[in-house]
């Protein structure tokens, strides 16, 4: 007599674009889907329910198995559910126009919070939510600038800077290899070749523009925001693990920013700076396509802009193109 009465069960539900789950309980399938229809206030035929965890619909029998407390999605006819990284989607899309309010609750849940695990995601998530993108004058963000000489007033200022920074110092290697080179001759005609390329790399600006946002998009690595996209490894056309990074947003993505690597595809000091010496030993400076040599060096043809996990550090094995190395002898008439 008494299996005449089913006990009910007692679940969480949810409507897709709802973030309140309503606690329901039901003997069955057929009778949860009638109550959520009308707490939400959606039309009963064509509706489902899905678990929240991957969606997977649920049927009778599956309802029947249920745990208490089963975490449920009420569908209407035409929606759909792929589980848990559809909220990821909506965060995103909510984080667009609800910046403070998304701050805030991340901060209260923080505040609460024991695992370590948890912990670092929200605290992912407030660093890159705490965005200051969009200012580009230091008296409008005195905390991005914070350790940065006075002189800087804008933030593409100090970036153009920074980049050329880097590239001064893959000139340094260059010239620093002059006294290595034991031919007299040799090192005299390779600080001609080195002095050819300095006064065009001085002329460039230092390529600094490869950091500026507000260059010309073909002159610059970044997108008019200053998202920095990671290239990949020297020997991947893309990065698998789709690294970016906005240096522009605030002080903590500027200076984790500097660990990221404009890396020579074709090695500078492996490669490039010995493959030029080899040249010089039995031609003058003058034969020397330098040009090519300078590309190599300090542009974007052959240099990658790399997250620290994607700078790999072992031997490139890329040499110099053999046909590059020398000018092109003018034919007679």
């Amino acid at each position: 007599m008494f299996g005449l009465f089913k006990k009910p069960k007692l679940v969480k539900l949810r409507g897709v674009r709802e973030n309140k789950k309503y606690g329901i309980a039901a003997t069955s399938l057929e009778e949860l889907l009638k109550k959520g229809c009308k707490m939400m206030q959606v039309p009963l035929p064509g509706s489902h329910i899905c678990l929240y965890e991957d969606g997977a619909e649920v049927t009778e029998d599956y309802f029947k198995n249920l745990p208490f407390n089963a975490e449920l999605v009420l569908l209407t006819k035409d929606q759909s559910w792929k589980g848990f990284v559809c909220d990821i989607g909506l965060l995103l899309g909510f984080s667009d126009g609800h910046t403070d309010l998304l701050i805030q609750s991340a901060n209260d849940l923080l505040a609460g919070e024991r695992s370590e695990k948890r912990r670092k995601i929200l605290g992912d998530l407030l660093h890159n939510l705490k965005d200051n993108s969009e200012t580009e004058e230091r008296e409008n963000d005195e905390d991005w600038f914070q350790g940065i000489d006075s002189r800087f007033k804008t933030k593409s200022a100090y970036m153009k800077f920074n980049c050329g920074n880097r590239v001064r110092g893959y000139m340094k290697d260059v010239d620093g290899y002059a006294p290595s080179i034991r031919s007299a001759k040799v090192q005299m005609e390779y600080k001609k070749t080195v002095d050819c390329m300095t006064e065009k790399l001085k002329a460039a600006k230092y390529n600094g523009c490869y950091f500026d946002r507000k260059e010309k998009g073909p002159n610059r690595l970044c997108t008019q925001e200053g998202w920095f996209s990671c290239q990949g490894a020297f020997d991947q056309d893309k990065c698998k693990s789709l690294h970016s990074i906005n240096p522009y947003g605030n002080r903590e993505s500027r200076i984790l920013f500097s660990t990221w690597n404009l890396d020579h595809r074709i090695e500078k000091k492996r490669t490039i700076i010995p493959a030029l010496a080899r040249a010089l030993r039995n031609h003058k400076s003058s034969d020397i396509n330098w040009h090519y040599f300078y590309s190599l060096l300090f542009t974007r043809e052959n240099l990658k802009l790399v997250h620290i996990v994607c700078h790999k550090k072992e031997a490139h094995g890329l040499q110099c193109d053999s046909k590059k190395i020398y000018k092109k002898k003018q034919g007679k008439n």
